[in-house]
């Protein structure tokens, strides 16, 4: 792979020495790439090499000429080192960052997953007043076949001239995505538009003025005089005994200019707007064609927690989601995600306990690779404490890059040198697994920066994760209450960013990293990276070193993932409906005694059990079980079993057997003979009651 590198008319201290070194790779410092010395750009893509070019500003103009030279490399990837770190006050130490970003640009691409299909052959909904319907119609009607569903006249009505289709009437809901969009509403006005021929001539007649501008007669207003029936005359547009009837109609697209729109939910679906901004009007106009995206999650059901024997357990996914792509299929016992819903959050993906659910482009073990390089480099190239700043590749990367321009006018500090910014499809996308790897890979802190775009249920979702993650680093002596290696930070602006960044990561703020480095790489199953996690923390705890830990260690209970189950052995009957219940296999049944077992390193806390209990005797402990009876199998209850009195073969419980008798010996049907077949096996139940005289039988 070919690097190139360029202090951007030196604006940036680089040292192209020690990021050879870094890079193990000879590279040429340059200071106009993109100007005069173009030349070793179009040299470079003209061999077969992957070439890396450090500057994102002329990313486009690169492209162009990659384009003129008529390249033979299939990869050229663009790095921003300069608002990063070379723009900055600290940019005389950011050679250890610029290195660890360049190195895991070299990183290959993640392999390519299933994609979602979107066709849309241009159909327009407009939802709106006729005045704002029409102005915006009469931008995009060039390009799509625009519809209006008037929802009232507006300031001035609409034109005389009909150009669109128009329906009236009340609007029931929207449902769908680009490319499916379905209305249904109702015809609720006796003025027919599909008939009307804006004569004027029921508006003028009309002696209350209920007729707007938009055809459609104001009912409150109307006294019933029925002269606009009258003007109507031969067009017969106007009927007041229509019956309302629901009707549907198909769009691909949808232009919502109510003050109430069709959907609530943050994450909007995709192909529905909700302002004529020039920027929807124009982004319309674009949305002709077929579009793909990719399927950014996968699901398997055997993993789930979230229903078994219709019982619910766990709804985090469901809870979470802005864009109410995920719900409850309770005939199925699981979740169903709706790929043409989904925005690629990931945040269903974060919450999940089980890794049911898991983000698929890019997957956790791809992002783990890169934080791995990232780390490793930074710290080969002499650099220390690093910081991992995670953010999302647009409202994020604009924060960041706005920080970088203001530290180049003298306005901001700029970003430390050992800041990272990592960008990140969505910050909701990396959780508790991720953060913790990247301690564990030698950054000091995990920082996530948040803007104005993420849902509120986003920000409370990985406030929960960050809970779990400090109170396992403080139990464990990894860090003090006053330090937080794993936090939000919440910026709008780059100066904001500036001021947060220096709070957090510098001065007497700057916190070291303490969690030895490790070697094991993110897996791809979530329990499987959090299990080799904790392997490692524990191993290296400071607090069990000096030997002052406790048994347990206390979790907070929202978004706990580690547990225990409590047991109330009076009121369990080891009817072991838990065990069928429990997707980890955390609560087993032993085949050769009344027993039931429990194997903790595999709770989850779904909380599945407790909910299917018949006797309400389970209860869920957030904790992490210090000791090695984690990893072991353990007796939760267990009683003697029953023997059949007839035949002495057990077929229950002796709890079970005993809590059955007790609510059933008051029962008509159930008395002398009838209660004493309840302590007997199926099978002499059967004998006994056709080998008793005195039972009556129906032939």
């Amino acid at each position: 792979m070919t690097t190139l590198i360029c202090d951007c008319n030196q604006t940036q201290p680089l040292d192209p020495k020690a990021l050879s070194q870094s890079l193990s790779e000879n590279l040429t410092l340059h200071s106009a790439l993109c100007r005069r010395e173009a030349g070793a750009f179009i040299k470079a893509v003209q061999g077969t090499d992957d070439v890396v070019v450090a500057c994102t500003q002329e990313q486009r103009l690169f492209g162009d000429l990659a384009v003129e030279a008529q390249a033979k490399t299939s990869v050229i990837k663009f790095v921003n080192i300069r608002e990063t770190g070379g723009w900055s006050r600290d940019a005389k130490n950011a050679a250890p960052k610029m290195a660890a970003l360049l190195a895991a640009a070299h990183l290959p691409d993640p392999e390519p997953v299933t994609t979602v299909t979107f066709k849309s052959a241009g159909r327009l909904l407009i939802l709106g007043d006729m005045a704002q319907a029409e102005q915006a119609a009469a931008l995009l009607a060039d390009t799509l076949n625009v519809t209006i569903l008037t929802q009232g006249a507006g300031d001035a009505g609409g034109s005389q001239e009909r150009r669109y289709p128009v329906l009236g009437g009340k609007v029931l809901r929207v449902d769908g995505w680009l490319g499916a969009f379905t209305l249904t509403w109702q015809r609720t006005n006796p003025i027919d538009l599909d008939v009307c021929t804006r004569c004027n001539a029921c508006v003028a007649a009309c002696p209350e003025q209920a007729i707007g501008l938009d055809y459609q007669i104001d009912l409150n207003k109307c006294t019933s005089h029925r002269d606009c029936v009258t003007a109507c005359g031969a067009i017969g547009a106007i009927d007041f005994q229509r019956v309302a009837q629901e009707e549907t109609a198909e769009f691909d697209l949808v232009l919502d200019l109510r003050a109430d729109g069709a959907f609530n939910r943050h994450a909007l679906p995709q192909g529905y707007f909700r302002e004529a901004s020039v920027a929807n009007l124009i982004r319309l106009r674009e949305l002709v064609g077929e579009f793909e995206k990719p399927k950014f999650f996968a699901y398997k059901q055997k993993l789930c927690a979230h229903s078994r024997n219709e019982q619910v357990g766990c709804n985090a996914c469901i809870d979470i989601c802005s864009a109410e792509a995920v719900s409850s299929d309770k005939s199925r016992q699981q979740i169903k995600v709706n790929p043409n819903l989904c925005v690629g959050c990931g945040a269903c993906t974060t919450v999940c306990p089980t890794g049911a659910l898991t983000y698929a482009y890019p997957r956790a073990s791809d992002q783990g690779q890169k934080l791995k390089t990232l780390l490793n480099t930074y710290q080969k190239a002499g650099g220390k404490d690093a910081v991992i700043l995670l953010h999302s590749q647009e409202a994020g990367q604009a924060v960041v890059q706005a920080l970088g321009r203001a530290a180049q006018l003298k306005q901001a500090q700029g970003v430390p040198a050992h800041v990272i910014p990592v960008a990140v499809w969505h910050t909701a996308s990396l959780g508790l697994d991720v953060w913790l790897s990247a301690l564990a890979y030698g950054a000091a802190q995990v920082l996530v920066l948040v803007t104005a775009e993420e849902a509120p249920q986003y920000l409370d979702g990985l406030q929960a994760q960050m809970d779990q993650a400090q109170a396992l680093l403080e139990g464990l002596g990894f860090a003090k209450p006053a330090q937080v290696p794993v936090q939000l930070v919440r910026a709008t602006q780059g100066l904001e960013l500036d001021a947060e960044l220096q709070r957090l990561t510098t001065g007497k703020s700057r916190v070291s990293a303490v969690v030895p480095l490790a070697t094991f790489a993110v897996a791809a199953e979530k329990r499987s990276t959090l299990n080799f996690l904790l392997d490692h923390l524990l191993e290296h705890a400071p607090a069990l070193k000096a030997g002052n830990a406790p048994e347990a260690l206390a979790l907070p209970a929202d978004g706990a993932f580690l547990g225990t189950v409590e047991v109330n052995k009076d009121s369990c009957t080891l009817c072991m409906s838990c065990v069928s219940a429990c997707p980890a296999n955390a609560l087993q049944d032993n085949q050769q005694a009344p027993q039931l077992r429990f194997f903790e390193k595999n709770c989850v806390q779904c909380g599945l059990c407790v909910s299917t209990c018949p006797e309400k005797a389970l209860n869920l402990v957030p904790r992490l079980l210090l000791t090695p009876l984690r990893k072991e199998v353990r007796v939760l209850n267990e009683t003697q079993p029953y023997g059949c009195i007839r035949c002495r073969k057990p077929f229950g419980t002796l709890k079970g057997v005993e809590n059955m008798i007790g609510k059933l010996a008051g029962h008509a049907m159930f008395q002398g003979a009838a209660l004493e077949r309840l302590k007997m096996c199926g099978d002499c139940r059967v004998i006994d009651i056709y080998s008793a005289g005195d039972e009556q039988k129906i032939l």
